[in-house]
Parts: C-alpha cells; sequence; structure tokens
C-alpha cells in the first residue's frame, strides 16, 4: 500500500474507529476529548493528500478523463462487479479538508458547551459518523459506493437535530429525514440506470457518459440532478432546510450548512454532469432559470425574516443558486466558481452559525426585534458578526466574493439573450444579499441594547475563539488568494469541460 493509499484509509477509518472509542468511553468528558483527538488526525490525514501526481487529463477515446492524485481500488462484492474504488483529486480535496477542520472545530466545541438534550458523547460520536458519510461521499470513485456513503449521514443527522435541537426539533427532523429519504429514491435509481446502461459502476470509466445513448443519458441527469437538489438544497426542493438550520444545535447547522449541502452540489459536478454530459447540455438553460429564481428568491425571503438562524438559512438557498448558476453554464469559468463557491459557502455559514449559536446562548432569544445595541454590550462579538456577515455578502477580497462574481461573468460570457439576463439578475440578486446582511447588522449591532442584549458580558470564551479564529483566517486567505482552490482544481476542471463539450 502506498503513502497515499494509506491517507484515504486513515481518512475514513479514523473518524470510524474514532466513533466506536467515543461511544466506549464511559466519562463523557473524556469521550468528548477522544472524539476531538480522532477528528483533528483526520485532518492531519488529510492535508497531505493534495501532495501527489496532478489528477485528471483531457478526455480522449483510449484515456480516462478521471487520473485522481491518489486512489485505492479493492474488490469489494466480486459477484456483483461492485468494488471499493477511492480516490482524490483537485475537485474533491478541498472539500475533503473543509470537512475534517469543521467536525474539529464542533468536537472542540462540545468540549466547551454541549446542547441540552443528550449526552456530550453520544454528539460527538454522531458528528463522527457524519463526517464518515461525508468524507467517503467525496472521495467514492465507484458509483454504488458513493449512494451507500451518501446515505450514511441521514439517520445521524437526523439524531442530532431530533436530540439535541430547539423546541419544534422533531417536526424539523422528520421534514429532514422525508425530503432526504425522496431524494436517495431518486438517486438510486439514477444510479441503476446508470450501471445498467454502461454495464460498470466506476466512475472513472462512467465519466464522459461510457456510451450511454442519448436517451439514457438525459433520464439519468433528471433523476440524478433531482437527487442532487434536494441534498444541496436547490429551489424549490429546499423547504426542509430553514426548518433543520433553526431547530438543529450549533454544531448541527454547521455541519449541516458546512459541508453537508456541499454532498448535493459536488454530487451535480462529479456525478450527474460527469456521467451523462448530453444531459447536461440538454438541461443547462432549465438549471440556469431555476439557479436565478433560488438566487432572487431567497433574497427576498431572506428580507422579511424575523429570526437570525432563520435567515442565514434561507441566505444558504441564494449562495446554492450562484453555484448551480456556475454549474450551468457549463464553462470552466462557471465550474471553477462552484466549486470555489461551495468552500467559501462552507467557511463563512460555518462561522455564522457559529455566531449566531453565540448570540442565542448568551441572549436567550435568535428574534430579530428583541436584539440590538450589541456593539455596546459585547463589541468583539459584533465585530466578528460584521465580519461574517460582509464575507457573505460578497465583499471584495473576502471568500465570498469570488463564487458570486464570477459565476454572473460565466453566465454573460455564454452570451444570447437568455444567459445574459441570467447573469444580470444574479447580479441583482447579488445586491439584495448585501440589502439583508446588512439589515441584519443594523438591527443586532446598532441602536440601543434591547433588555436582552444588555445582560451579554464583553468576554469571549477561549474555546468560541479557537473554533471562530481558523475560519475568520480561511475567509481572509481564500479571499485574497483564491489560487489556494482555483490552482488544485484548474486541471481536473479542463478535462470535465472538455468531456461535456465534446
Amino acid at each position: 500500500m502506498t503513502f497515499g493509499q494509506g491517507l484515504l484509509v486513515a481518512v475514513l477509518a479514523v473518524p470510524a474507529l474514532g466513533a466506536v472509542a467515543v461511544a466506549a468511553t464511559p466519562r463523557d468528558r473524556a469521550a468528548r476529548l477522544v472524539g476531538t483527538v480522532a477528528a483533528a488526525l483526520t485532518l492531519l490525514a488529510a492535508v497531505p493528500l493534495v501532495f501527489g501526481g496532478r489528477g485528471w487529463v483531457a478526455w480522449s477515446a483510449d484515456a480516462p478523463a478521471v487520473r485522481p492524485w491518489h486512489q485505492l481500488d479493492l474488490a469489494w462484492v466480486p459477484g456483483l462487479e461492485l468494488r471499493f474504488h477511492l480516490g482524490v483529486d483537485g475537485i474533491s480535496w478541498p472539500l475533503v479538508v473543509l470537512t475534517a477542520l469543521l467536525t474539529l472545530l464542533c468536537c472542540a466545541y462540545t468540549m466547551w458547551r454541549v446542547p441540552d438534550g443528550g449526552s456530550g458523547r453520544a454528539l460527538v460520536a454522531l458528528l463522527l459518523v457524519v463526517e464518515v458519510g461525508i468524507l467517503g461521499t467525496f472521495l467514492a470513485l465507484d458509483l454504488v459506493l458513493f449512494f451507500l456513503f451518501f446515505e450514511v449521514v441521514l439517520l445521524p443527522m437526523y439524531a442530532i437535530i431530533a436530540g439535541w435541537g430547539g423546541a419544534d426539533r422533531r417536526r424539523a427532523a422528520r421534514k429532514f429525514a422525508l425530503y432526504t429519504l425522496f431524494g436517495s429514491v431518486l438517486l438510486l435509481v439514477g444510479v441503476y440506470v446508470v450501471v445498467a446502461a454502461a454495464g460498470t459502476a466506476d466512475l472513472v470509466t462512467l465519466t464522459g457518459g461510457a456510451g450511454m445513448s442519448r436517451g439514457t443519458q438525459l433520464a439519468a441527469f433528471t433523476l440524478l440532478a433531482l437527487a442532487f437538489a434536494v441534498k444541496s438544497p436547490l429551489w424549490p426542493l429546499h423547504s426542509w432546510l430553514p426548518d433543520a438550520h433553526t431547530q438543529a444545535p450549533t454544531v448541527g447547522s454547521v455541519m449541516l450548512a458546512g459541508v453537508l449541502l456541499k454532498m448535493g452540489t459536488y454530487g451535480l459536478i462529479r456525478v450527474a454532469v460527469g456521467v451523462a454530459p448530453e444531459g447536461a447540455r440538454w438541461a443547462a438553460p432549465v438549471l440556469g432559470v431555476l439557479a436565478v429564481a433560488a438566487i432572487l428568491i431567497g433574497s427576498l425571503v431572506c428580507l422579511a425574516q424575523s429570526d437570525v438562524k432563520r435567515l442565514i438559512a434561507y441566505s444558504s438557498v441564494g449562495h446554492m443558486g450562484f453555484v448551480l448558476l456556475g454549474v450551468a453554464t457549463l464553462t470552466a469559468t462557471g465550474i471553477q466558481a462552484a466549486l470555489i463557491g461551495n468552500v467559501a459557502h462552507g467557511v463563512i455559514t460555518g462561522l455564522l452559525f457559529f455566531l449566531a449559536g453565540a448570540v442565542k446562548d448568551r441572549t436567550g432569544t435568535g428574534t430579530l426585534a428583541e436584539l440590538s445595541g450589541l456593539r455596546e454590550t459585547a463589541p468583539r462579538l459584533a465585530g466578528l458578526l460584521a465580519f461574517a456577515a460582509i464575507a457573505s455578502l460578497g465583499l471584495p477580497g473576502l471568500a465570498g466574493f469570488w463564487g458570486e462574481a464570477f459565476a454572473v461573468i460565466a453566465a454573460v460570457q455564454v452570451g444570447g439573450p437568455l444567459w445574459t439576463t441570467l447573469g444580470v439578475l444574479a447580479a441583482v440578486g447579488g445586491a439584495l444579499t448585501a440589502a439583508y446582511f446588512l439589515r441584519l447588522l443594523r438591527q443586532v449591532t446598532h441602536n440601543r441594547p434591547s433588555p436582552a442584549v444588555g445582560q451579554v458580558g464583553p468576554g469571549l470564551a477561549g474555546a468560541e475563539l479557537t473554533a471562530w479564529v481558523p475560519l475568520v483566517l480561511l475567509a481572509l486567505a481564500i479571499g485574497l488568494a483564491p489560487t489556494l482552490v482555483l490552482g488544485v482544481a484548474e486541471a481536473p476542471v479542463d478535462a470535465l469541460i472538455g468531456v461535456v463539450s465534446r
């Protein structure tokens, strides 16, 4: 086994074994510490995956489009010709690192505060199981294996929302589960259509269509795109998201927004577009229209929100709309915009939910009408909230700018009345994003302190800073040096565009 293959195994085995160790540790605080150490070791294994042979190659009749930096390909179920095939490249590696980082920060956060509802030990064990499912989804290069990892996330995330969430947590958890199961059925049928038509589940072989007929690709893309739209979630299949975010505990909201939504957009790029490129070309205008609808509707709904967490949750609908718009253009610029938009959204929205949780924990409310004057009583918390908000609204120099700007540019570059109009409307949606985040800051941080805010002290806990500072630094680093994401993704994106446009 090579060093890279060992790292691939470690990235999945360490959190899985960590979850078992946490469950077996009798003392609650010691169990949370074990889980945090396991999450830290997972991050240490994920980062060096970037060192390896540079992945993808231009598609040709005798060469696959996917050439992972590292891959592990073992017989899994020989009778069904299924393989345990893992691999990593420039599209998946940033998301792998982001998942490992956010899981570590969430586990470390539980060392300081465990939400009401259950033991911290059980919560950390569930977070590690969620991490295994998400990492496996990003690393799987077998379509059936991809589906199984995709489904691993469902039950532990349901348990996190239902066990440690707010007053209406069970209804929100059921809604999350039902929507996700609906998407899972569509994904399973889509996987069956592809595997039955192509005779293989290997994503390396399937990228480019694997000789499937146009009709098969259209059917497969429709099923896969709908399945991933539920998980992302993309308008109009988004209605589970605000309830889940509002009721989930802080660490649950961070994992939901930071990386779980990315499973859908990653699957759209890697599986739906890669496996059924003719279907992607056929559906591109429809995807573009839905993307812009998500941007505008999500922004308008945010302007009417009265709860901090619901506002941030609905903002994700708009941000994922920009990601979908980039994918829909089927251009190198658009796909790059989608990839950096994914990473930036995970970093910034994860930070926003950490801060929203801190405000609610201190004041006992998340209602905007009951929050004002935070900069008078807790200036450092107000300053961090302002930083996260302006990063999310797309201020140049911060991470949120690149994905939204390049998605608009990509749409205009495609040209024609439809795409030019979509680009202009998306830009208008970006302006609305600034409007609702500035409204949030005006309400929460300005004016005289409300009774709820008046009791808040100025201090920040060391555990809070430990969880927040890495995300602040990443938002700055990606904003100032976007090549951290775009550089590693350039070759695979060029290869994918070669597949789609041939």
